[in-house]
């Protein structure tokens, strides 16, 4: 748990923010020279494409998803929604950094990352349309797995942009932008299927588009350049297997941001997951009540997410400073999980709501300019995040297995909300200890 490139210019430049002019990038391994003033075209590229990633993800896996399950087998919904989430982190794992490493390698007229991201968007789309026509419980986890696969492909090498294209002075801006576009598609995606729990169906098929168009806007705004004269990377599957191979030199600080991410992701989705399950099995809430409390939490989020979002990446560049940040939206997070654990009404989750938007607001903004700050390696960026990104992979893993294991061993859901705090907790110590980041 788990975050989401028009023809080629006759001229292969890049235009600068300000007056479309173009800076000619050079060669250098697998991709281009940065150019030293944001692309805006870039920014608006990774903003709108990864709002429309994560808006089918976390609508998909925090409402429609548990919803379906419950039609299809409502004596088993917890495990399932746990064997679903565990089996699509699995997959992540693994395919997030072999795609990560293939995008790094691509050659082709339009660059290492639009054919990955392309190709993602359309099996991810075909997958969900089929998710939403499933009626037994091994389709569920065939159509899951696939699409997971497809986002996955267009995860890995959207993220990497950010260290092809962004100088490291204005990451912090840049990273703010996409994470708000991602708070966006994640929080209004929730106010969505929210609309779409007495006919989940209807809402998969709704997202099946989104996910499609993820990559039609970015390939519209982000400019294309050809690689084809870049280095080649010997791709096979001695070296697939070195892309697995986690960095040694100077990563010291890499491990911390990876241990830190993956604390908070598995705190987060201990809860995000069960969501719909804590709302009708803990705190007793019709489906009417369920639509209302989740509708009205995801605009509290939307709006204090949006507000120290772009407060933050803008503050965090200025500043020069990424970790004051992360550490205190992991704080945060960790007090709104608190609140439904000490009072189990309905006005409790809008409460933890606004937390956790003020808190995944800040983080989403700076987190990502943090993970690609501590890279050991900018030449293997994809595949460096493509590791980070087990973080969030196992954090889908152990968040849901630790919410299902206590539910099932305790009966209810107050020790899993207890454990979910210490988790984000836990991220906040972890990121203390990074040192080439202040």
């Amino acid at each position: 748990m788990s975050t989401p490139p028009p023809p080629e210019s006759p001229s292969d430049g890049l235009p600068t923010a300000s007056t479309g002019e173009l800076l000619a990038p050079t060669d250098v391994g697998g991709g281009l020279e940065t150019p030293r003033k944001i692309n805006w075209r870039v920014a608006i590229a990774i903003t709108l494409g990864g709002m429309l990633w994560i808006a089918p993800y976390i609508g998909t896996l925090s409402v429609l998803l548990p919803s379906l399950v419950a039609r299809v087998a409502p004596d088993d919904k917890v495990q399932i929604v746990a064997v679903l989430t565990i089996s699509g982190a699995v997959l992540s794992l693994v395919t997030n950094i072999i795609l990560g490493a293939l995008s790094d390698a691509t050659r082709t007229r339009i660059g290492p990352r639009a054919p990955w991201i392309i190709g993602g968007a359309a099996v991810g789309a075909v997958a969900l349309y089929l998710l939403s026509t499933a009626t037994a419980v091994s389709m569920l986890i065939l159509w899951w797995c696939v699409y997971m696969v497809g986002l996955n492909a267009i995860i890995a090498p959207m993220v990497a942009v950010i260290s092809d294209d962004v100088p490291a002075k204005h990451r912090g801006t840049v990273s703010a932008m996409y994470g708000v576009g991602m708070l966006i598609g994640a929080t209004g995606a929730v106010i969505v299927a929210a609309q779409f729990v007495a006919d989940p169906s209807a809402g998969l098929r709704i997202f099946a588009v989104c996910t499609a168009l993820s990559a039609v806007v970015f390939v519209a705004f982000r400019p294309l350049t050809s690689n084809v004269n870049a280095d080649r990377v010997k791709v096979s599957f001695k070296e697939l297997a070195r892309t697995f191979r986690p960095p040694t030199t100077g990563a010291r600080d890499f491990y911390f941001a990876l241990s830190g991410k993956f604390a908070l992701v598995a705190g987060t989705y201990a809860i995000t997951n069960y969501q719909f399950y804590i709302l009708t099995d803990y705190i007793k809430l019709g489906e009417s009540e369920i639509s209302t409390i989740i509708a009205i939490g995801g605009g509290i989020t939307l709006v204090t997410g949006l507000v120290f979002g772009l407060v933050s990446g803008s503050l965090s560049d200025r500043l020069g400073r990424r970790k004051p940040f992360v550490i205190g939206a992991a704080v945060l997070v960790a007090i709104g999980t608190m609140f439904p654990l000490i009072a189990p009404f309905g006005w409790a989750m809008l409460v933890a709501a606004t937390f956790s938007g003020i808190g995944n607001g800040a983080y989403q903004a700076v987190d990502q300019a943090l993970n690609v700050d501590v890279l050991p390696n900018p030449e293997s960026a994809a595949k460096d995040l493509g590791i980070l990104n087990v973080a969030n992979s196992g954090g889908q893993i152990l968040g849901p297995v630790v919410m299902s294991t206590l539910v099932t061993i305790t009966g209810g859901y107050q020790t899993g909300f207890f454990a979910a705090g210490l988790l984000v907790i836990i991220s906040a110590f972890l990121i203390m200890l990074i040192r080439s980041v202040r």
